[in-house]
C-alpha cells in the first residue's frame, strides 16, 4: 500500500509518521528547509506527555509531486489556499482507483457534489477562483475528512504534537462505501482515531462553527483559544460571530448537533491552543481566511443572509487577514 501526503506540515506530517510506523510505504511532499530536513534526518513526531514520546521515520520526500509516482492514496493535508496551485499536479500520483482524501479547514470545492437542490454543482469563488481545482481534481475522487487536533511544526523536519487526534471521514454521497472503510481501516493500522459519518457536511460546519469565530480573534489579538473565550468582550464577539455562521448553514440545511453554549464550552476547555491562523500569522505565511471567512460570506450572499461580523475581518481596518502573512 503506498500512500502519498502532500503537504507534510503538521496534520499531514502527523499523518506520515503515524502510517509509516504501520508499516504503510508513505511519501510526502514538501518544501524548503521541511524537505531539506526530512531527507537529511527524517521526519520526527513528538507527542507531549509525561514523558513525551518521539518517533522518527525515513520517508521519501520531494516538492515535485511528479517524482513521487503513482500511490494507492492520496492524502491532501495543504492549507486551503495551496490547493489551486497543486491542483495541477495531483492527477500524478492517481492511480484508476486512487482515493483522494482532503484534509481540510472552511469549505472544500466539493462541498456541493452530490449536495442535491438548486446548489448542485456550483462553487465557491472564494474557495476555488477560477475553477483550478474543479478542472485537475474530479470529484469523485474525493474524500471528505475533519479533523480535532493539536498539532505545529515546532522546526523543520519535526511536527509536535499536544492534544486530540480525531480523524472524520465521510463521502460527499453520504454512502459508507466500501473505500471508505478501507481507508478507516488504514487509519485504523496506524493507531489514529478515526470515525466514519453518513453527514460529512454537517461535520464541516461543525468544525467551521468554531474557527471562523476563534481563528480570526486569534490571529488579530495573538491571543490563545481559551484566553479569548473567557475574557468578556472577545466572548461576546465569537458569539455573535458563532451566531452568523450557524444562520447561513442553516439556510443550507445544516442542523448542528449541539448548542451554540456547548461549542463554546468545548472550545474554552481546549486550553492554550493557539489556532491554525494564528501560528500562519506568526510564521509571516498566508492564512485561510478565504475558505473559513469567505467562504461564509459568499454563502451568506447566496441564501440572502447578512454576515456583518464576518465581514469584519476583511476590511481594510483589519488589514486582510489573507494577505497579512505576506506583510510580516
Amino acid at each position: 500500500m503506498k500512500i502519498g501526503i502532500v503537504g507534510a506540515g503538521a496534520v499531514g506530517g502527523h499523518l506520515a509518521v503515524c502510517l509509516a510506523r504501520a508499516g504503510f510505504s508513505v511519501s510526502v511532499v514538501a518544501r524548503g528547509s521541511h524537505l531539506q530536513a526530512i531527507r537529511s534526518q527524517g521526519l520526527k513526531l513528538i507527542r507531549q506527555g509525561d514523558p513525551p514520546v518521539a518517533w522518527v521515520e525515513r520517508l521519501t520526500a520531494s516538492d515535485d509531486l511528479a517524482e513521487l509516482g503513482r500511490q494507492d492514496v492520496v492524502i491532501v493535508a495543504v492549507k486551503a489556499h495551496s490547493l489551486p496551485l497543486l491542483a495541477p499536479q495531483l492527477g500524478s500520483l492517481c492511480g484508476p482507483d486512487s482515493p483522494v482524501v482532503v484534509v481540510q479547514n472552511g469549505i472544500p470545492r466539493w462541498y456541493f457534489y452530490r449536495h442535491g437542490g438548486e446548489f448542485e454543482g456550483r462553487s465557491l469563488t472564494s474557495v476555488d477562483p477560477g475553477g483550478v481545482i474543479a478542472a485537475h481534481l474530479p470529484v469523485e475522487r474525493v474524500i471528505g475528512c475533519v479533523v480535532y487536533i493539536a498539532v505545529q511544526l515546532a522546526e523543520p523536519g519535526v511536527v509536535l504534537h499536544t492534544g486530540g487526534g480525531r480523524y472524520i471521514l465521510g463521502e460527499p454521497d453520504g454512502s459508507l462505501s466500501e473505500r471508505l472503510r478501507s481507508l478507516a481501516a488504514i487509519f485504523e493500522q496506524g493507531q489514529l482515531s478515526v470515525a466514519l459519518t453518513y453527514q460529512i457536511r454537517v461535520e464541516i460546519w461543525q468544525k467551521l462553527w468554531g474557527n471562523a469565530a476563534f481563528n480570526p480573534i486569534s490571529a488579530l489579538t495573538r491571543a490563545a483559544q481559551d484566553a479569548i473565550a473567557q475574557y468578556p468582550p472577545t466572548h461576546a464577539l465569537v458569539r455573535s460571530a458563532m451566531q452568523e455562521t450557524e444562520a447561513v448553514a442553516q439556510a443550507f440545511g445544516i442542523r448542528l448537533p449541539v448548542s451554540l453554549e456547548e461549542r463554546l464550552k468545548d472550545a474554552a476547555r481546549v486550553g492554550s491552543h493557539r489556532t491554525s491562523m494564528l501560528q500562519d500569522i506568526e510564521r509571516g505565511q498566508p492564512t485561510e481566511i478565504e475558505s473559513i471567512v469567505g467562504a461564509i460570506t459568499e454563502l451568506g450572499r447566496w441564501a440572502g443572509i447578512p454576515t456583518p461580523h464576518q465581514n469584519l475581518w476583511g476590511t481594510p481596518a483589519t488589514a486582510q487577514l489573507g494577505g497579512m502573512g505576506d506583510r510580516r
